[in-house]
């Protein structure tokens, strides 16, 4: 299910006058406004509210030509009915900003000076402002000196509307305490007279008043959304009770889509479990059961010797002096011999495997990171890293290029072979795919991909990508990174040499089998989601 999606059409029909029913009894709304004017007025004579803070006050109206009007203070009056985008319910009103609230501004505009500890005054941003909540976890602080001079301009308190103002503009939420806030140049506040808080802010959230947001924001470097916008800016005012009536809706709503929101992370939560444990099944040959009938990978890994014999006869590939076996000795201990010596690794081997199965290292049963010769003018894929999906998918697109164009400095890989991230975060991230209908069979891309190739069809390439993708083969490689923060990878090394659990060529096609079948079902769970 998309709860975002949901959300807005939530508050899309609140602010339509769709959402709760009308009420003929309800006071009309422009009994509200004209009251708000007076009220105004009042504050002006009192000395609350100057003469230029009304200055922007005006009246909008329907004209018996049934054409949106909005009269001015100096007596002149223009069609706006360009900027009605729909009809709202008799008894209902249109009005701006300017002409609802006694204060909209933003924060300091010169650099406050922070404190280092809280001392009972909050520093507002735009980061602090969520939709529907002020976020405390990341906050700046001031003294009371500064508060004290700040606050002549911006002093939110409680019930007061407060809109982020720069880079991410347009969150809204609003105050519900009383504590001492301040604000920076990035947020702004918004104090109605005689409007429901609640309405206020999600009328404030909703995809109209969003777009009138966004469309007065001023693009340089990032965006920015000025005091004479929001004033700007129109919103439908119902009935106060109808008001009342639609806060407490939307709010019972929205709850009800925040649960939705969390049974659906924790339901991809679960799946993304589900997927983690059906590879580590995988891998340990616990997934399907074993065939006694199957030719043992014993026979299978003399096959992939005998296809190295052939590669390096020819020339395609060079001899491994420091080739290695793996093999189970009489006291049931498992040995390594790479031609000179013979280490016993049992305890280096993290899992039990079925008898029919083999252990291996990579570089001994795959070519890694092989090279291509291609003709120049040959069409080939071309797959930067933005082109590798995350998680379990194993998915990638391609662009097409000439092979001159991508032959240098970047990684080859050919149909079939299988690709690893080794930089982080992308390792982490299971950035990991097999390379499919390749132009021409052969592609080029990111040099932040360690490649294996199998040797001819001894290996199901997507039985290695599920054991790339598996906890353990992630785990173990994040043991070994390099490298800078930010900038930390998983060496050739560590391909090389891991340890890799091989099981006869018909299991690996009932393992794959399966994971696609099991993962078709878990997708099916996670698409009806969202």
């Amino acid at each position: 299910m998309d709860t975002k999606a949901l959300r807005q059409k939530i508050l899309d029909l609140a602010i339509r006058g769709k959402l709760v029913p009308q009420d003929p009894n309800d006071e009309p709304a422009s009994v509200l406004l004209e009251r708000i004017r007076q009220e105004k007025k009042k504050m002006v004579e009192e000395g609350k509210l100057k003469p230029k803070d009304i200055k922007k006050d005006t009246i909008i109206f329907k004209g018996e030509d049934n054409l949106h009007y909005e009269k001015f203070q100096d007596g002149t009056v223009k069609c706006i009915e360009d900027e009605i985008p729909f009809e709202v319910p008799e008894g209902w009103g249109i009005a701006r900003i300017s002409s609802l609230s006694t204060i909209v501004t933003d924060g300091e505009h010169k650099t406050p000076i922070r404190c280092d500890v809280y001392k009972g005054y909050y520093l507002l941003s735009a980061r602090n402002i969520q939709n529907g909540y002020l976020s405390l976890d990341d906050i700046d602080y001031v003294d009371e000196e500064e508060f004290s001079k700040i606050s002549k301009r911006c002093n939110p308190k409680k019930n007061d509307i407060l809109i982020s103002c720069s880079g991410s503009v347009g969150r809204v939420t609003v105050v519900t305490d009383e504590n001492n806030y301040v604000m920076v140049r990035s947020a702004a506040m918004v104090r109605f007279i005689e409007i429901i808080p609640l309405f206020a802010m999600y009328t404030l959230q909703t995809f109209y008043l969003q777009l009138q947001i966004q469309q007065a924001s001023k693009q340089t470097a990032q965006a920015n959304l000025f005091q004479g916008a929001i004033l700007n800016l129109l919103m439908p005012i119902p009935p106060l009770a109808e008001q009342d009536r639609i806060a407490k809706k939307v709010f019972d709503l929205l709850e009800q889509v925040n649960l939705i929101e969390s049974d659906n992370m924790e339901i991809g939560e679960l799946i993304k479990n589900a997927k983690s444990k059906i590879l580590d099944l995988a891998i340990r040959g616990q997934l399907v059961p074993q065939n006694p009938d199957d030719e043992p990978a014993s026979v299978l890994l003399e096959r992939i010797r005998a296809e190295k014999k052939v590669l390096i006869k020819q020339g395609k590939i060079k001899r491994n002096k420091k080739e290695s076996v793996i093999f189970k000795g009489e006291d049931n201990s498992y040995y390594i011999n790479d031609g000179q010596m013979t280490v016993n690794i049992s305890n280096d081997l993290p899992f039990d495997i079925p008898d029919s199965w083999r252990w291996a290292r990579l570089k001994d049963v795959f070519i890694i990171n092989p090279r291509n010769k291609l003709d120049d003018d040959l069409d080939v894929s071309f797959i930067p890293m933005p082109l590798i999906d995350d998680g379990y998918s194993g998915k990638h697109t391609a662009e097409v290029r000439q092979w001159k164009e991508v032959k240098t400095r970047f990684t080859h890989f050919a149909e079939g072979d299988v690709g690893v991230a080794k930089i982080t975060p992308c390792f982490e991230n299971r950035k990991s795919t097999v390379f499919e209908k390749l132009s021409n069979g052969y592609g080029a891309g990111t040099t932040e991909l360690h490649i294996l190739r199998p040797f001819g069809l001894t290996i199901f390439a997507q039985y290695l990508l599920a054991y790339v993708k598996s906890d353990y083969f992630v785990e173990n490689g994040k043991q070994t990174f390099t490298g800078a923060v930010g900038q930390q990878r998983i060496g050739k090394e560590y391909i090389e040499n891991a340890y890799f659990p091989i099981p006869p060529a018909t299991e690996q096609k009932r393992i794959v089998q399966q994971i696609g079948a099991v993962f078709e079902y878990l997708n099916m769970i996670s698409d009806a989601l969202s």
